[in-house]
């Protein structure tokens, strides 16, 4: 038994500053502490989750043990069942030339370590949906959205936008020893530093959490959680942010984001194969499926919901065209591509989830 606050975060969120639980510790009325069993908790956990979507949600974001990980080669016979599906699609050939401009740590080697760590990606589904099409259109949606988020955006480039991916492993300007990046909620008095508390460089200076890898995760509150999915402890990637961008975490840092869900939003990943259906609310505010909803998704604040698609949304629905018929997906003329007039996912939608309880 242990003296403990009853804060469980059932599933990380991504990317975003995630709501905090309020853990309360002490009796009403009372100034001492109480002692709660451990096997209490997980019997009110096992309630409490005990339901078709938060079993989903379970299902989607399961990930294989590092040691796993990091035997996975491009072509060994042991990879895991997702990696060769994935391998079967995209070849290292078609890496390069899909992504001839990228980081070179942007491997593919780290590509498929990064599948891997991720069963949920391109998975084998046995009620009838194609695994392999499903597949397909996961690599084209997040390889849009990588265009967007860390390609060169050079139009006078011989190789075509769309194909100027993975340029970024590091946030322009920053490197690795540079004081004073995105820790303002380092310190200790914050919840944020208290509950993801940042590691300090020789100096005793917080580390910088700037923008890493294919994502360009940013922020203590994310690599927090982040660290804590991969390797169950907050304090690796808070202690070593550089990882991030080092090694299979950096492709790794972008599928996080793609299969955990951030309610009230899905996960890109269920929206994509299906597991994600819409309500009536949904339907009303424009939430249905199509490649616009992941766009809702990574970015909808700032490119969705006007009465026009502004030119991010517009170069991501450029992109995933390409991508789309490079990878062999196709396109119905009916999909919505687009976010403009869709409003923002929330409580009253389909993908409305409590992750975290308290008290």
């Amino acid at each position: 038994m242990n003296k403990r606050t009853l804060l469980s975060i059932l599933v990380a969120g991504a990317c975003v500053a995630p709501v905090m639980a309020q853990a309360n510790m002490l009796k009403a009325e009372s100034s001492e502490p109480y002692t709660i069993k451990a096997s209490d908790l997980a019997k009110k956990e096992q309630a409490l989750t005990d339901f078709p979507l938060m079993k989903s949600v379970k299902a989607t974001i399961r990930t294989l043990d590092n040691a796993l990980v990091e035997q996975i080669e491009p072509g060994k016979a042991t990879n895991p069942d997702n990696v060769k599906r994935v391998e079967s699609i995209l070849k290292e050939s078609d890496w390069e030339y899909l992504f001839p401009l990228r980081a070179k740590e942007y491997s593919y080697s780290n590509l498929l370590k990064a599948v891997g760590k991720f069963p949920a990606l391109c998975d084998t589904y046995t009620d009838g949906r194609d695994s392999l099409a499903i597949c397909r259109k996961e690599l084209a949606t997040m390889f849009a959205h990588f265009a967007q988020e860390t390609g060169g955006h050079e139009s006078w480039r011989p190789e075509a936008e769309w194909r100027q991916a993975l340029v970024y492993v590091r946030e322009m300007g920053w490197s690795e020893g540079q004081k004073g990046g995105y820790n303002g909620e380092c310190n200790p008095d914050v919840w944020q530093g208290q509950t993801w508390p940042c590691g300090k460089d020789k100096d005793g200076d917080f580390l910088s959490y700037f923008g890493r890898g294919a994502k360009q995760l940013s922020y203590n509150y994310n690599y927090g959680p982040f660290s804590e999915a991969m390797f169950g402890d907050v304090r690796t990637l808070l202690d070593k942010p550089e990882l991030v961008a080092d090694t299979w975490l950096n492709l790794a840092s972008a599928i996080f984001f793609f299969a955990y869900p951030q309610p009230p939003k899905p996960s890109m990943l269920q929206v994509i194969d299906g597991t994600w259906q819409p309500n009536d609310h949904d339907k009303a505010n424009g939430l249905v499926p199509g490649f616009g909803v992941t766009t809702q998704i990574i970015n909808g604040g700032v490119e969705c919901g006007g009465p026009t698609e502004i030119a991010q949304s517009e170069n991501r629905i450029k992109y995933y065209k390409e991508f789309a018929n490079y990878l062999k997906v196709p396109v119905p003329e009916n999909e919505v591509l687009g976010c403009a007039n869709m409003k923002q996912f929330d409580e009253g939608g389909a993908g409305a989830l409590k992750i975290y309880w308290e008290q």
